[in-house]
């Protein structure tokens, strides 16, 4: 166990006040009579008068209370704390809710005070997380109440609220555009996965391949990726008129075509970089131990070489999975569907909970993908299962 900690811990005590600050000072809801019409914005203060607004300050005043002389066992409290307060934010918009709005169209939005209060509180949990010495799996375990919370709150009293009612009405388009959205990161990482392992091999046989596929894969990095999408169009419409069995796939110069060829490219690199470090990073002493068992080269490669740097390639993986969820969105500007069609729709209609309907579901995904293969890498490691 660590020893007692003298002073402040700093990062928890800041997150918690300015927390506090944002907490008073910013909206926290809107309400709005419909959907046209922009919202009116609520304080804490406006929507249940100063006094309770003082007393729901005293978990903030408590977390920083106890950021000021921590200890471990103070740490363990402070996490605790931060877990209730997460899960509180459900039960304040159901509060909300039932307090401020009135009428069957009227709408109810998340301000952004309760947006900067949640990154605060997730950057706490991540602080206390490291410094109580917590595996990943149980630090992503400490969300279960919170999210527990949400689906409460929103079965029972957060019926206004205005994300919930977007996805209400398009719920069968959603579950669509949830589904296009992960065969396309799904096709293209493992694309790239077998692409990249092959990579890494001949650029392991052959010096003069190492040099010039990082060269080329990292000049695919360079483009941004409207403009990949655009450079792509010509060519693939080109290919699609000209080549019958290309047309009859689908294949054209919009939709999944150049969208799947741009996330491979884009994938690509920390697939190969991380796969060519994994396979060049084992022991010699192993290799030569498997060598003089009388193992043939692909014995060595398949046994010996590719387990021991599977640790590694899973985090290319997940590095590469997490950088195609994020792109897949971009995809939605060329007809590739996905989850970024409902952002782009919001942009343009100027609905921001539309867009959060297309964006939020897109941080969850990544989250996700990061913890299960993050938690993975950490059990395969040597000494990970202990």
């Amino acid at each position: 166990m660590r020893p007692e900690t003298t002073g402040p811990n700093v990062v928890l005590l800041s997150l918690s006040l300015v927390a506090l600050a944002a907490w008073l000072g910013l909206d926290t809801v809107s309400v709005a009579a419909n959907r046209i019409v922009p919202g009116t914005g609520y304080r804490v203060d406006e929507t249940i008068g100063w006094a309770g607004a003082l007393a729901t300050s005293l978990p903030w005043l408590a977390l920083a209370g106890l950021a000021w002389r921590p200890s471990q066992g103070r740490f363990a409290l402070s996490l605790a704390l931060v877990v209730v307060m997460l899960s509180g934010l459900p039960a304040w918009l159901s509060l909300s809710a039932v307090t401020l709005v009135d009428g069957a169209q009227a709408r109810l939005g998340i301000g952004g005070g309760i947006w900067v209060v949640l990154f605060l509180l997730l950057l706490a949990m991540i602080e206390l997380r490291s410094r109580l010495m917590m595996s990943r799996l149980m630090g992503w375990a400490l969300l279960l109440p919170p999210v527990a919370s949400a689906g409460l709150c929103l079965a029972l009293w957060l019926e206004p609220l205005a994300l919930w009612q977007e996805y209400r009405s398009r719920s069968g388009q959603f579950l669509g555009a949830v589904g296009e959205h992960l065969l396309l990161v799904g096709v293209a990482v493992g694309t790239s996965l077998v692409i990249g392992v092959v990579l890494a091999l001949a650029m392991r046989r052959w010096p003069g391949v190492q040099k010039a596929g990082f060269g080329v894969l990292n000049f695919l990095q360079t483009i941004p990726s409207i403009a990949l999408f655009g450079l792509l169009l010509a060519p693939l419409a080109w290919l699609s008129a000209n080549v019958a069995w290309l047309s009859a796939l689908g294949v054209s110069g919009i939709g999944w075509a150049p969208a799947l060829l741009a996330l491979v490219g884009y994938s690509l690199l920390p697939m190969v970089r991380n796969t060519f470090v994994a396979l060049e990073a084992v022991d010699p002493g192993v290799i030569d131990a498997a060598r003089g068992m009388g193992m043939s080269r692909g014995q060595v490669l398949r046994q010996v070489r590719l387990p021991l740097a599977l640790p590694v390639i899973l985090e290319g993986i997940r590095i590469t999975t997490v950088q195609a969820i994020g792109l897949t969105a971009v995809a939605a500007l060329i007809g590739a569907g996905g989850l970024g069609t409902f952002i782009f729709q919001g942009l343009g209609q100027a609905a921001m909970d539309l867009v959060l309907l297309g964006a939020l579901p897109i941080l969850v995904m990544a989250l996700l993908v990061d913890a299960l293969l993050g938690a993975l890498t950490d059990v395969l490691r040597p000494g990970g299962a202990e």
